[in-house]
């Protein structure tokens, strides 16, 4: 698996959303690299619990704004985020218990789980909060 890079279409408009996008993006690379060069399993538990507590922190900040102007996809875009926490926590506790777990897999899935959010859901509330003045 190749490292993350952004572009263009990572971009939803909204500076502050794109930056904390930014730093998931660095925090997966970070757990393929661990994965890469062997580290071990506390190392990579440590790169996991990392993601999902900045993952919580941007969904929060995600729904925050979207609640603030009055984005009429809020319920839809909050179950979406409650689904992909479910799955990280799911898979994070079977990868730090000692559950046969492939880290490729587990590092695809993130990877592919992120990419696909950004450049779907997000996509919706960039316009709408860009057409009630945040940027």
């Amino acid at each position: 698996m190749t490292l993350l890079t952004w572009n263009h279409s990572c971009s939803v408009g909204v500076k502050a959303m794109d930056d904390q996008h930014g730093i998931l993006m660095d925090t997966i690379n970070e757990l393929r690299l661990a994965l890469v060069h062997g580290g071990g399993r506390d190392q990579v538990s440590a790169f996991l619990d990392k993601f999902i507590d900045f993952a919580r922190q941007h969904f929060a900040s995600e729904e925050q704004l979207m609640e603030r102007s009055g984005f009429p996809g809020l319920a839809a875009h909050c179950a979406e985020h409650r689904r992909m926490m479910e799955v990280l926590r799911a898979s994070a506790q079977r990868a730090q218990h000692g559950e046969d777990v492939q880290m490729r897999m587990l590092l695809c899935g993130l990877r592919d789980g992120f990419l696909d959010h950004i450049g779907g859901p997000d996509q919706e509330y960039g316009p709408w909060l860009n057409q009630h003045g945040m940027r």
